[in-house]
């Protein structure tokens, strides 16, 4: 009975309730249920009992439909942009793994903005190295210097790579939701503009100053209309490509909403250098 109503849901979904109750009879003689003793039980509510606790079950811990996600005894917020029901390990590691890797606020600001600052992004398709700008743009350099000194960067993956706009890495559960715990402001620079690949970016959400872990690198064959949405966004830049562009554009596209089955490219380990 279970397996016919999921399967013949589109034949009862509108039916009154009258005519349902008339369709599971049909149903219970289909499958050579004892016909007779099916409507007795549904006519004297032998069940309804465990069907209100169930109906009360979903409405109290907030369901909101099916099919649903229940994580720690509580569901799936809807609210998060990327649905993540084919990457239960992305989930396990929101739920359960991101909270103890979180920071409380914002790291000690430790960078020097007369020094040079390099850093090699080692991904499992070869080395991206990047010039850092802590004149430019100190707080995002010093968060990225220290996130990935303290090995936050290490093991995770480019959730999201556009083909022809950007490569994006920065949330250790892989679903392009999970924070840093903590946020800093937007910085430009008229120094420096989005003009092509190999610029480092800082990601955000879609509002200013809610910067963080996550970043992204432009990838050749980005447009203008791009280049100018982030431009206008503003998105802050604190770095540019030296060495791998190659790499960048080698990523495996993927988006972790759309087609989070692909396994993504992987990075092994951030390590800076102070000059």
């Amino acid at each position: 009975m279970h397996d016919l109503l999921f399967e013949a849901f589109d034949s009862w979904k509108d039916l009154s309730v009258d005519d349902f109750r008339g369709k599971l009879s049909d149903y219970a003689a289909l499958i050579g249920l004892d016909a007779k003793r099916f409507d007795e039980d549904l006519d004297t509510g032998k069940f309804k009992a465990q069907v209100v606790a169930a109906r009360d079950l979903a409405v109290n811990i907030g369901l909101s439909g099916t099919p649903f996600l229940i994580v720690n005894e509580s569901p799936w917020p809807d609210s998060l942009p990327y649905m993540a029901y084919a990457n239960l390990e992305g989930v396990v590691k929101f739920y359960a793994v991101l909270p103890d890797l979180q920071y409380a606020e914002y790291p000690e600001m430790t960078i020097d903005a007369a020094k040079k600052y390099t850093a090699t992004i080692t991904t499992d398709a070869g080395d991206i190295v990047v010039e850092l700008y802590p004149d430019k743009a100190p707080l995002a350099v010093n968060s990225f210097v220290f996130l990935a000194r303290d090995g936050w960067y290490d093991g995770v993956s480019f959730h999201r790579v556009v083909d022809n706009f950007v490569v994006q890495a920065g949330d250790p559960t892989g679903l392009g939701v999970g924070s840093v715990g903590y946020i800093y402001k937007t910085e430009t620079s008229p120094d420096v503009s989005y003009d092509g690949p190999g610029w480092l970016g800082v990601a955000r959400t879609d509002q200013l100053d809610t910067n963080g872990a996550q970043f992204f690198i432009t990838r050749s064959g980005i447009d203008s209309d791009s280049l100018s949405a982030l431009n206008d966004g503003p998105y802050t830049i604190f770095g540019k490509v030296l060495e791998g562009q190659a790499v960048v554009d080698a990523l495996t596209v993927r988006d972790p909403q759309s087609s989070p089955e692909i396994p993504p490219s992987v990075i092994e380990r951030i390590t800076v250098r102070e000059q």
